[in-house]
């Protein structure tokens, strides 16, 4: 007798699918915080790692409104503000990514996945630690030009990582996603 997969059972289960759904999001996200603090060898450059909830805010907006982004990114950012100090806020640049990221409807511009997603991660890292470098800016307790030479090689790695890292996100929890569309689809 054949096992019936995980897809197949929840495709006549649209309460189950929800709670599913939103168990894998938020175990996802979960992850995602839980290795933000970790360096593992490979993950690391020049003391800096890649910014897993900006790849998680990536992965989600890619297919999705912008509002859809901000929100993520107001919840990753209020859940990152938590664990770290509160200024400067994350809030504003994951809001920022998601919005730009849902803004850019990637499949008009480039049709691989891998290159694409590795392309906006590495862009939104820069623009989120550029925001993160007005802020200081804007605070005035240290000078600016330490802010901006150490913003360089933040944003830099940052960048590198986070695109490189960016696929191990996406990929699972896209094919993911676009597995549960399916099954609404055809509910």
């Amino acid at each position: 007798m054949r096992k019936e997969s995980l897809f197949e059972r929840l495709q006549d289960r649209p309460g189950a699918r929800v709670v599913v759904n939103c168990a894998v999001t938020t175990l996802s996200v979960l992850l995602c915080l839980m290795i933000s603090p970790t360096r593992l060898p490979g993950m690391e450059l020049a003391g800096i790692g890649p910014n897993w909830l900006l790849i998680w805010v990536v992965a989600w907006s890619v297919k999705r409104s912008m509002v859809q982004g901000a929100l993520a990114g107001l919840a990753l950012g209020l859940i990152q503000d938590g664990m770290t100090a509160h200024t400067p806020t994350h809030v504003v640049s994951l809001m920022l990514v998601g919005i730009l990221t849902a803004r850019l409807r990637k499949e008009r511009y480039l049709r691989e996945d891998f290159i694409s997603v590795a392309l906006i991660a590495f862009a939104m890292a820069v623009m989120s630690e550029t925001v993160t470098a007005i802020q200081y800016s804007i605070q005035g307790d240290r000078s600016l030009v330490e802010i901006w030479t150490y913003h360089q090689l933040i944003a830099l790695g940052s960048a590198v990582l986070s695109s490189l890292w960016a696929p191990v996100i996406y990929f699972p929890l896209n094919r993911w996603w676009q597995q549960m569309s399916l099954l609404e689809q055809q509910s």
